[in-house]
């Protein structure tokens, strides 16, 4: 028997809709004589910082991570109820992403970055909430640095246990037990197969 959908009819933003930032860099080129392009203007990975090139070439290093960064890592996450992401949901939003202290502000790199990410999900009794933020938490600690560290809540008022449900998050105890069920791991894998 198929379960019914907690909200069938979710409000759905295109891709476009979506916050997005241009990166500066060389100008995507095509044809014969972009060939060599991967190796002349190499793509540094992600997350540990992006080198962003001015038009004459000239690096100037290392870009600091912000809450855009943040976003694109987690907004990619597919919901585990319907075929679009969390990003296309609006349970995350980029207003909802805070970084304290901001990386841009520190001196040293290796300092302490704690990453918040309040989730709104799509409707109040959503039964799947700690499933979402599981994966989020995951996504998060899977791919940032080992400086930062991870708070992932629900957003005040916008679910009918947001308080429970936070404090699961919260508790670490609670996220490698609910990671050492299979079905649960299962899911969130799912969940994050599309993740870049």
């Amino acid at each position: 028997m198929e379960r019914d959908l907690d909200n069938a009819n979710p409000t759905i933003l295109s891709v476009s809709q979506l916050p997005s930032r241009r990166r500066k860099g060389p100008s995507t080129r095509s044809g014969p004589d972009s060939k060599c392009d991967s190796i002349v203007f190499p793509k540094h990975s992600w997350p540990y910082g992006s080198y962003s090139s001015s038009d004459d070439g000239e690096d100037y290093g290392e870009e600091p991570m912000d809450a855009q960064d943040i976003y694109d890592l987690i907004s990619t996450i597919s919901d585990p109820e319907h075929p679009h992401t969390l990003g296309q949901l609006s349970v995350v939003r980029l207003p909802d992403i805070h970084l304290n202290p901001s990386p841009a502000d520190l001196s040293d790199p290796d300092s302490l970055v704690t990453v918040l990410v309040e989730l709104t999900p799509t409707i109040n009794h959503c039964s799947l909430a700690t499933v979402i933020g599981l994966a989020v938490r995951c996504r998060l600690e899977q791919t940032l640095p080992p400086n930062y560290r991870v708070d992932v809540r629900m957003k005040s008022g916008t679910h009918a246990q947001d308080d429970q449900v936070t404090k699961q998050l919260g508790d670490k105890e609670r996220v490698a037990a609910a990671l050492e069920n299979d079905t649960l791991q299962r899911m969130v894998d799912k969940m994050l197969e599309t993740c870049a």
